[in-house]
């Protein structure tokens, strides 16, 4: 299937992300007009100390009106390769660094009208190692036995489709 940008514009420059409208020719002809969110890109880590347990942050969320239950994850910055936003999100946002990380995937986190693309990482071998955290977010961290997750997730207790995913992914290994 080909589809045919005709036109873009910016319609909303924000300090996240970007909105564009593009008008695009489907391959059936039809003129269609796609508002799509332009997003640098992000990262959400799996945290996992030495005695299994998985460290979450608690988050209120304003766009749900609740404070959700969601692995650390952080935005890119301009040229930031994702293994070092990854590393410094951690830190933000737990207070510790990670001496082993790997990758363990990556997905579109709402393809339907988002270029934002999550990176997954499993950090290990934790160790106290603060930075300050953004001044705009108010969270919590909970650590929580890896036997207890999936309990969490069957509840309904972790909403958040960046955690359900590197949760998954994680599952997978």
């Amino acid at each position: 299937m080909t589809f045919e940008t005709l036109s873009s514009e910016i319609t909303y420059q924000g300090r996240a992300f970007t909105v564009r409208r593009d008008q695009v020719q489907a391959p059936d002809g039809q003129i269609l007009k796609l508002d799509i969110v332009q997003h640098i890109g992000a990262v959400t880590i799996l945290p996992v100390d030495e005695i299994g347990q998985v460290w979450f942050v608690r988050q209120y969320r304003h766009a749900t009106g609740k404070n959700l239950l969601e692995l650390p994850a952080g935005t890119l910055t301009p040229g930031e390769l994702p293994e070092d936003c990854a590393a410094r999100e951690i830190r933000e946002e737990t207070g510790m660094g990670a001496r082993t990380m790997v990758k363990l995937g990556s997905f579109f986190l709402a393809p339907g009208y988002s270029t934002e693309y999550m990176h997954v990482f499993l950090a290990s071998d934790l160790y106290p190692d603060p930075l300050p955290g953004d001044e705009d977010e108010f969270l919590s961290v909970e650590k929580i036995p890896l036997e207890h997750v999936r309990d969490l997730v069957g509840s309904g207790e972790i909403l958040d489709s960046k955690t359900l995913s590197a949760l998954y992914l994680w599952n997978l290994r």
